[in-house]
């Protein structure tokens, strides 16, 4: 999504299906992680609470029934759900990357580990077969994906801290490397 937004709302039974009293929206931007956006939200909904709280109290607004045709379930999140697959398109995966940070953390398979994936950025000039290492430089780690290419910039080997991409292919031969 490029938007999301707050509300507040009058409680009822079930899960978020009260009329709403009022709203802000606000764009998500192009490298927010879920975690930012979810303390950016939090302010919002500070903010929109202690504008309007008296107003609402004092029932100088009124709730507006929700559209229950515009509802979309989400489900819980899986760990499975953060794995990366490389065939998919490179902007595709820098969103996943961005959604499941900080949890589950999107990750990919490396040498027999799972290897989370904290932040990348999109790329041009990256061609090669889907998880392909193409390079492992300063810059960070350019992997093929099914469409176009993307940089490893922060990763996390399991049990070990975050650390830079660049660190994580000194550490370690990745030229002409498969990611799973």
């Amino acid at each position: 999504d490029k938007k999301t937004g707050v509300c507040l709302m009058q409680m009822e039974a079930g899960l978020d299906t009260g009329p709403v009293y009022v709203s802000a929206t606000t764009n998500i931007k192009p490298d927010e992680s879920a975690g930012d956006l979810h303390d950016r939200l939090a302010w919002m909904g500070g903010e929109l609470l202690n504008e309007n709280l008296d107003d609402i109290v004092a029932g100088r607004v009124a709730a507006e029934p929700q559209d229950e045709s515009l509802a979309t379930y989400a489900g819980k999140i899986r760990k499975q759900d953060a794995n990366i697959d490389w065939n998919r398109p490179a902007l595709e995966i820098q969103r996943q990357v961005r959604a499941y940070n900080p949890a589950p953390g999107a990750s990919f398979g490396f040498a027999d580990e799972r290897v989370k994936c904290w932040q990348v950025q999109v790329v041009d000039g990256v061609d090669g077969p889907a998880g392909l290492v193409v390079s492992a430089d300063k810059d960070g780690i350019d992997v093929a994906c099914g469409e176009g290419g993307l940089r490893l910039l922060e990763v996390q080997r399991p049990g070990r801290r975050k650390i830079s991409a660049a660190e994580f292919a000194g550490q370690s031969d990745l030229s002409g490397m498969r990611l799973e």
